[in-house]
C-alpha cells in the first residue's frame, strides 16, 4: 500500500450498474475523507459501473436516500469503466465477485490500477457487498454501513489512519 507521504491516491469504486453500491461507496468514502481532512492526499474519487445500462442516471433513490440519512451527500451520475480508468486510477474497488471478474477481464496489460473487491478492507471480514437493488431499504442500510466499514480500512490499509 501507498505510504502517507506519497503522492494523492486515486479511487474508482465499481458496481454492475453504478446506480446504488458504487456510488454510495464513492460518497461514503469522500465524506469520510473530508470529515478526517485527508481530502489533499486523494487525487480523485469516483465511481462507475461494468455496464452501461444506467449511464447518466442519478443513485438509486434509495441509496441516496439512506445516504442522506447519514448526513453523507451524494451528488454522481451513472458512467461505465472505461480502459482509461485502469491508467487514471491506483485503486479500483468492486463490490462482488462478478464485478472483479468482469474488471479483470477488461484491464489493459500493464495496467497500474491494483483491482480488488473493496470489501477486501471491511473489519468485519464481509467481503461481498451485495447488490440491494431488487430487495427493500434495509439492503441499502446493510450496504452502508458495509462501506463505512471498509472506507475505514481502506485508509487504514494506505497509511492515513
Amino acid at each position: 500500500m501507498a505510504a502517507a507521504e506519497e503522492k494523492p491516491v486515486s479511487v474508482l469504486f465499481v458496481c454492475l450498474g453504478n446506480i446504488c453500491r458504487s456510488p454510495m461507496a464513492e460518497a461514503v468514502f469522500a465524506h469520510i475523507v473530508r470529515e478526517n481532512g485527508l481530502s489533499p492526499r486523494f487525487a480523485r474519487i469516483d465511481s462507475a459501473g461494468t455496464s452501461s445500462m444506467h449511464v447518466g442516471d442519478s443513485p438509486d433513490t434509495r441509496s441516496a436516500a439512506t445516504c442522506r440519512t447519514h448526513g453523507v451527500p451524494v451528488s454522481h451520475r451513472g458512467r461505465q469503466v472505461s480502459a482509461r480508468d485502469f491508467r487514471d486510477f491506483d485503486y479500483i474497488l468492486c463490490m462482488d465477485d462478478s464485478n472483479l471478474s468482469n474488471l479483470k477481464r477488461i484491464q489493459p496489460a500493464g495496467s497500474k490500477a491494483v483491482v480488488r473487491l473493496f470489501g477486501e478492507y471491511d473489519a468485519q471480514g464481509e467481503r461481498i457487498i451485495e447488490d440491494p437493488y431488487y430487495g427493500g431499504i434495509d439492503g441499502f442500510e446493510h450496504n452502508f454501513q458495509q462501506v463505512s466499514r471498509a472506507s475505514y480500512g481502506l485508509l487504514a490499509a494506505l497509511g492515513f489512519v
